[in-house]
């Protein structure tokens, strides 16, 4: 995992809706769900979504058409885990910093005993979620490292657990964190 600095802020209205292949032309193919995350000016996460394709969510087109921020994370779900419902629908927020997942694994009992405490972070039914919070158990573990909690939470599943991908993107209010494995 590298990290990304951001500098300034933006909209993001042509990515979300006037791209080609914008996240709500995505939602077409990944109708389960659709949310943005930010951070606001006090640098607090800021979480829309909700379990309906983007093309289709009226507050998703109006959240992106005017949020503003240095950091996005937009996220149209296909699920695998867990039902279609507001808490299970990307991105999330642990301890201000939101995260979006693509892939899976299996095996979630297993995750849940390793995850201990941290599975109270857990508000949702997925694989994701779980993710996040055993990421977040790692860096804890790591001093606050986020980059070694990321690194140490992806080893721990791909040595443990049947998986199929691990794609995520985890934002703070100063760092862009991203992770295809």
């Amino acid at each position: 995992a590298l990290p990304i600095s951001r500098t300034g802020t933006v909209r993001a209205t042509f990515w979300l809706l006037d791209a080609p292949d914008s996240m709500e032309a995505q939602g077409r193919r990944n109708p389960d769900g659709s949310g943005i995350g930010f951070f606001g000016p006090d640098g607090s996460p800021v979480l829309d979504k909700q379990p309906e394709p983007a093309f289709s969510d009226q507050e998703f087109i109006r959240e992106a058409k005017r949020a503003e921020s240095a950091t996005f994370v937009a996220h149209v779900r296909y699920a695998t885990a867990g039902g279609r419902t507001v808490r299970n629908t990307h991105p999330f927020a642990i301890r201000g910093r939101i995260m979006a997942h693509n892939g899976g694994f299996g095996e979630l009992p297993r995750l849940d005993r390793q995850l201990g405490s941290y599975l109270s972070l857990v508000g949702g039914d997925t694989d994701s979620e779980r993710f996040f919070a055993l990421i977040t158990q790692q860096a804890d573990a790591q001093g606050g490292d986020l980059g070694a909690g990321i690194t140490a939470a992806a080893q721990w599943i791909a040595a443990r657990l049947p998986v199929s991908s691990l794609n995520t993107v985890i934002a703070t209010p100063d760092e862009l964190w991203a992770l295809r494995y």
